[in-house]
């Protein structure tokens, strides 16, 4: 091989490498949506506390990813978060379907668990899904931990 084809390989390696870390950063990001996209309707959904929810997050059905998060805004009246949603066509829930704040793994990103009720209706574009239950704050949760321990006394005797 002479000095330009080796060049040549180099050059091809380094593009190779570069489209490579592009193309990861944009899935860690959840950005590059590589999919075909197809058609969604949209869903919205209120909760108390929407922790580190953010917009992009998946939305996830049994561990399966069948939306996205497209918006997340404050309710003037009643101060709650509403989270606006994109769901796939082909992928249709119950009216009655509840909604859920959950974490991936014990400190990772957030997203929305929707589970399937049992209305024979449908979901329609533009429905409000009404059970919500909002994320758990794990900083809540160890101060609640910390204040029944100095509450008894912090003795850790069991009587």
């Amino acid at each position: 091989m002479n000095k330009k084809s080796i060049e040549i390989f180099v050059g091809l390696f380094v593009a190779l490498g570069a489209l490579g870390l592009l193309f990861l950063a944009l899935k860690a990001a959840n950005l590059g949506s590589f999919s075909g996209g197809g058609d969604t309707y949209t869903l919205t959904a209120k909760f108390d506390n929407i922790g580190g929810l953010k917009t992009r997050a998946p939305i996830r059905s049994a561990g399966v990813t069948v939306g996205r998060i497209t918006g997340i805004s404050l309710d003037s009246v009643t101060y709650q978060g509403v989270v606006s949603m994109e769901v796939n066509k082909g992928v249709e829930f119950p009216r009655d379907t509840s909604a859920k704040i959950l974490t991936a793994g014990l400190l990772g990103d957030q997203y929305i668990g929707l589970e399937a009720g049992g209305d024979p209706e449908n979901l329609k574009g533009g429905d409000v899904i009404t059970r919500t239950q909002s994320a758990v704050v794990l900083e809540n949760l160890i101060g609640q931990f910390l204040f029944s321990k100095a509450a008894d006394g912090g003795s850790g005797k069991s009587e």
